[in-house]
């Protein structure tokens, strides 16, 4: 499965409280982000993997000053990702790589193998407890913790179960486009500030993580690691330090 050709894009500006809001069901179809989410990157990726750079325009928000405009008039719930397609606004990012993959041209994300589509389905189902075990464990000593060691050993095993391709599925999926944005973050928080490697004694994890950074889709999406360590150390260092 071949990613479409590079895109050269100049991201947009950031909106805030004090920017007008774009218009609404104009026929443009909007993804709504923020540049640092993890949820809204999901949807970023799959995006651009797929080269849909000028069918779908970004517009990234900043959650820490959003726009009233945004949960009045586009989407009530006031999260991202949101996207603006057809007359509506959808969200929830698991739902929206599904969506934009079935909705939009370019490469096909999701396997035709049913084998294939139980277990992503599996894998898919596993990301939010993930990601509650990591975030959890960020309150603490994450390398304490025994669930940590366990949830990425089982991306580890899950990681053995094809064998036509480095990635979850074999071939590069939704599945990697669900985890990689967090376990990018998890990497990156628990190398600087807890000396964890993730991908010690798990070599699948490690060449996992080695291939997407060979993705362009994903590339241009990465996290900034100085703002992510500095973010995160504000939102859970002060809750370990007052215990």
């Amino acid at each position: 499965m071949a990613a479409t050709t590079c895109v050269e894009e100049v991201l947009p500006p950031v909106l805030d409280s004090t920017s007008d809001q774009p218009p609404l069901f104009d026929g443009t179809t909007r993804l709504y982000i923020a540049y640092t989410c993890p949820f809204a990157q999901r949807v970023w990726i799959t995006r651009d993997y797929k080269g849909l750079q000028e069918q779908i325009k970004l517009v990234p928000l900043n959650l820490r000053n959003r726009p009233a405009w945004y949960k009045e008039k586009v989407y009530p719930e006031n999260k991202v990702p949101a996207l603006e397609h057809n007359n509506k606004v959808i969200g929830e990012s698991l739902d929206l790589i599904k969506y934009v993959d079935s909705n939009f041209g370019g490469p096909s994300l999701w396997p035709k193998d049913p084998a294939k589509q139980e277990f992503a389905e599996k894998l898919l189902s596993y990301t939010d407890t993930l990601n509650r075990i990591l975030f959890g464990s960020f309150k603490g000593d994450p390398t304490k913790e025994k669930e940590v060691g366990v949830a990425f050993d089982h991306l580890e095993t899950a990681l053995h179960k094809f064998d036509d391709g480095p990635f979850f599925l074999g071939q590069f999926s939704l599945v990697d486009i669900a985890y990689i944005p967090f376990v990018e973050r998890f990497q990156i928080f628990l190398s600087e500030v807890w000396k964890y490697d993730i991908t010690a004694s798990r070599p699948k994890l490690a060449a996992w993580i080695e291939e997407l950074n060979k993705i362009d889709g994903y590339k241009r999406t990465k996290c900034d690691p100085k703002e992510l360590v500095e973010f995160y150390k504000m939102r859970f260092l002060p809750v370990i330090m007052s215990q």
